[in-house]
């Protein structure tokens, strides 16, 4: 049993430090060999990216974000599957990212990010037709209603019902409502600035600001 606690501390220690590290920071170094942390923030940043790199770009940096997350739950599911607790391990490892992906401990625990990506890989590792309901929920809700936050709640809130649902073992599926828990609230403020019309949308249209810094 204590081993069982010391894997589980391995894990957990891991997988939020792991969670915590900027995609940003390991996209700029290793994908894209370019600062984008100097791109802007908010819908700046969205734009400027969009920009520069286009939707490959944008598929790029979720892929290498999509890498980033799974590595804890991998090291989750290794760890705990001498125990013959795979599931449990991934699923735990999955939240323990998710801790460091919204409280990450290298930006004084100040999330900046809306784990939504972390959110579908972290449903996936636990059960396929999990991960693909928060993803298809998600980006429907993320076209229409133009928020992220709005579709990682709904993502969220999607993932607890059809955990519920579908999810056989017991642990497995606590952990996996847990996670969904800790990302709705993480998102409580967005949901208020939502409630008074505060909240900043995305935008798909094609951005041509930056014409007018040309010079003819």
């Amino acid at each position: 049993m204590i081993v069982y606690w010391i894997v589980l501390l391995i894990i957990a220690f891991l997988a939020y430090c792991i969670g915590s590290i900027s995609t940003l920071r390991v996209a700029s170094r290793f994908v894209f060999r370019r600062n984008l942390r100097r791109l802007g923030t908010g819908s700046a940043w969205i734009s400027n990216f969009r920009r520069l790199y286009g939707w490959w770009g944008f598929a790029r940096l979720l892929l290498t974000e999509a890498v980033k997350d799974l590595i804890p739950i991998l090291i989750g599911a290794g760890l705990l599957a001498v125990k013959h607790h795979a599931a449990v391990g991934a699923a735990f490892g999955g939240y323990c990212m998710l801790v460091g992906r919204l409280w990450p401990a290298f930006n004084s625990f100040r999330g900046t990010h809306h784990g939504c990506v972390a959110l579908v890989v972290a449903a996936l590792s636990v059960d396929f037709s999990l991960g693909v309901t928060v993803a298809v929920v998600m980006l429907a809700v993320i076209f229409l209603t133009r928020y992220l936050s709005a579709g990682a709640v709904a993502g969220a809130a999607i993932m607890i019902v059809t955990a519920l649902l579908v999810v056989d073992d017991r642990l497995t599926m606590l952990i996996s409502v847990f996670s969904a828990c800790l990302v709705i609230l993480y998102h409580i403020p967005a949901l208020l600035r939502l409630s008074r019309g505060k909240e900043e949308r995305i935008s798909f249209e094609e951005d041509i600001t930056y014409k007018l810094d040309e010079k003819f």
